[in-house]
Order: C-alpha cells, then structure tokens, then sequence
C-alpha cells in the first residue's frame, strides 16, 4: 500500500529494485496492473526484477550476465520477453521459456 501511495505522486519516471520480494502470486497481479495503469498513464517505469511473472509482462528486457557478481555485468540481451524466449540464448531466457511453457 505504502508503494502505491508514493507512485500517486508526479514523476515521470518510476525506478523499482525488486517489488516483488515477498509478495503474494495475488499481489505480484495487483502490481502489475498498478505498473501498466502507469504506463498507460505516459510514464517510463523500469524495474529491476527475477520473477518470472514481471519478466513475462514486460515491453523490454535488458539481461546482464552472462553469470553473478564478477561473472556478470555485461549486457547479453536486449529486446521483447517473447524474443527472449525465443532465443533462448541466456540463462534467464531459458528460465522464462520453462516459466511460459508451464
């Protein structure tokens, strides 16, 4: 609730590191549809997230890596969930593509 009275305020741009952590599958819904009213609103949001669900609602994917930590950190994909899945190409691409299969 806390977060949804501080996105009423006037930005532009929303920045979120993991909103998901510790969430409800019902929850992690409601935030979703709170992220695209914002989109749909005109605003950029961008969200820094490993749960599969956000992965898969996203216009854009940009995945750094190829690992963790010192292994990581380069860009190893840009583009649409559905690419990402498409090409499999990286570890969380190959992780989404389990997740839509499901």
């Amino acid at each position: 609730m806390k977060l949804a009275i501080q996105m009423g305020d006037e930005a532009e741009v929303y920045v979120l590191d993991e909103p998901t952590t510790g969430l409800h599958l019902a929850d992690v819904e409601n935030l979703l549809g709170l992220l695209d009213r914002l989109v749909d609103a005109g605003k950029s949001v961008i969200v820094i997230e490993h749960h599969q669900a956000v992965m898969a609602h996203a216009d854009w994917i940009i995945d750094l890596g190829p690992g963790a930590g010192h292994d990581g950190g380069r860009i190893v994909f840009e583009g649409t969930p559905s690419d990402l899945v498409a090409q499999r190409s990286t570890l969380t691409g190959e992780h989404l593509a389990d997740y839509v299969a499901g």
